[in-house]
This record gives C-alpha cells, sequence and structure tokens, in this order.
C-alpha cells in the first residue's frame, strides 16, 4: 500500500481509539531482545501521541531463570510451575523492578515521552493472596504442590494508574503484588494484564508474544477473529498449547468482564501493534463477546 494509503486506513481506527485506554502486556522474546523491545515501546509510544491512554504491562520469566543461573541458583519446576522460594522471589523482584522496568522506562523517555515505572505494591496497585497448592501431574502421578511466594490477585486499585495518565505519563508495571499482611507475592503477567484491563474499563486488551495469535490444533491456521464461545471451545478441545493457555483465559476473562476487544499478536515483528490496531485485516487473532 502507498503511505497516504495506510495512512487513511488508519484514520477511523486513531479517531475511533482517541481517550481510549488500551492495556499492552510485553512479553516472550521482547523481554531478552533490546531491538524488539525498543521496537515494541516506539509504536506505544505512537498510541500514546495520538491520544491514546496506554497502560505497560510485562512479564519477565525468562530473565530470571538467567539471572537465578549466574547467581548459582538452580530454577525448581513441578509440573511446567516455577516454584517461588524467598531467594527466587527476592531475584524475581531484583530483575523485574529493578532491571525490565527501568529499561522500558529508559526506552519510553528515548522515544520522547515520560513513563512511571511501578510494581503492584505501588500505592496497593495488586492486592493478593498465597496462590493454594496446585494440583499438578508429575510423571503420571497426580500431586499437590505449594508454589512459595506465588499469589493470584484478590483486587485492583487502578487510581494510580488514572492519575498518572491524566498528566500524560504511560504506566508500567512489573508482576509483583502485596499481600495483605505487606508481603510480596510474584504474579502471573498475564493474568495480571487481564485483571488491570478490566479494573481501568480498558477498550482495548493487546498480549503481545512469540506467536502469530491464537491458531488450531495443527497449528497452520491462525484465527483472525474469535468470540468468547470459540475461544472457549478451542481450550477445551486441548487445540490450544500450555504456554498460550494463560494468555487466552486471561484475554477471555478480560472481554467477559467488559473489555471492548481483547487482542494477542506477534510482537517479534516490528509494528505489528500499529498493524494490529489501525489495519482493517490486522496480523493477530481478535476475541470479542460476539
Amino acid at each position: 500500500m502507498k503511505r497516504e494509503d495506510v495512512l487513511m486506513e488508519a484514520l477511523p481506527y486513531i479517531q475511533q481509539f482517541h481517550g481510549k485506554t488500551i492495556v499492552i502486556k510485553l512479553g516472550g522474546h521482547a523481554m531478552v531482545d533490546p531491538a524488539v523491545l525498543e521496537n515494541a515501546i516506539r509504536d506505544a509510544v505512537l498510541l500514546h501521541y495520538v491520544g491514546i491512554r496506554v497502560v505497560l504491562v510485562h512479564g519477565g520469566g525468562p530473565e530470571i531463570t538467567e539471572k537465578m543461573k549466574a547467581l548459582g541458583k538452580e530454577s525448581v519446576f513441578v509440573g511446567g510451575l516455577r516454584v517461588t522460594d524467598q531467594e527466587t522471589l527476592e531475584i524475581a523482584q531484583m530483575v523485574l523492578v529493578g532491571k525490565i522496568n527501568k529499561g522500558i522506562i529508559s526506552l519510553i523517555a528515548k522515544c520522547g515521552a515520560k513513563g512511571v515505572g511501578l510494581s503492584g505494591s505501588d500505592g496497593n496497585l495488586i492486592i493478593a493472596k498465597k496462590m493454594d497448592r496446585q494440583k499438578v501431574n508429575v510423571e503420571g502421578v497426580e500431586q499437590e504442590v505449594d508454589l512459595g511466594h506465588v499469589g493470584e490477585i484478590e483486587w485492583i486499585d487502578p487510581s494510580l494508574l488514572t492519575t498518572l495518565m491524566d498528566r500524560d505519563y504511560i504506566p508500567v508495571i512489573s508482576p509483583i503484588a502485596i499481600d495483605r499482611f505487606g508481603g510480596s507475592l510474584n504474579i502471573n503477567a498475564d493474568t495480571a494484564a487481564g485483571d488491570i484491563a478490566v479494573a481501568l474499563k480498558a477498550y482495548k486488551l493487546i498480549n503481545m508474544t512469540d506467536v502469530d495469535g491464537v491458531m488450531d490444533a495443527k497449528r497452520t491456521h491462525v484465527f483472525r477473529k474469535l468470540t468468547i464461545t470459540e475461544a472457549r471451545d478451542l481450550l477445551s478441545s486441548g487445540a490450544i498449547g500450555e504456554g498460550m493457555i494463560p494468555k487466552v483465559s486471561s484475554v477471555i476473562k478480560a472481554v467477559e468482564n467488559g473489555v471492548k476487544y481483547s487482542h494477542i499478536i506477534n510482537g517479534n515483528t516490528e509494528h505489528n501493534l500499529i498493524l494490529e490496531l489501525f489495519t482493517h485485516d490486522g496480523v493477530g487473532t481478535m476475541i470479542s463477546l460476539q
């Protein structure tokens, strides 16, 4: 397409989204590849400057694993779930809050906007409770496992985020929550992004990951649009793989609770965020109520 055609196709979407809140979850390769992350941040800043209220939520599992190796600590997984003891939690806080979060803030500044880094404990943004013991299958035997300092969200207070966006800042959130006793808990970033989108009454939730969207069981076809009923059917049929289950579950929950549209896109391809939002066909999967 000619450049002027691209801009004209984008115009009605820019008008539609102006003043709306969009929550973007950054994950996958973007968390370990500086060039991929910078491209994603540049696109997010563009959204900010066309009048969209942008909130970023990020993960960082691979970086946590690498830092633990560097410090001589082995990651412990049971049935595919990470066990987070006190030392692992401290490493997660160091990586998520101290490194990744501040790195994103620096990129936002480099792109000409203002970001504010937060964890869920700032302003009591994310209140969580320790996750109950989880049933997992280990070599064909079902076991109950205590995952340690891993939390499930009880409540989100979006007031601090609203205040920051009203003052032209882009909030950037690490998925570390606080419990009612002042302790810290690690939260799944996909779940945190979805719950934050609901609390903000966001218009859209965008999950940027390493795959092109929700695929069929043979992994040969990307669904461009799904209803939440269709997405649930794919989950229950086993067509959606383990890594995608929390992502699809979080976007379904967000749409069920008031978010107008949720999207899953491949964040590794340059400008996919812009193409998904501002073109008719999009590049990933959009999930809506109907």
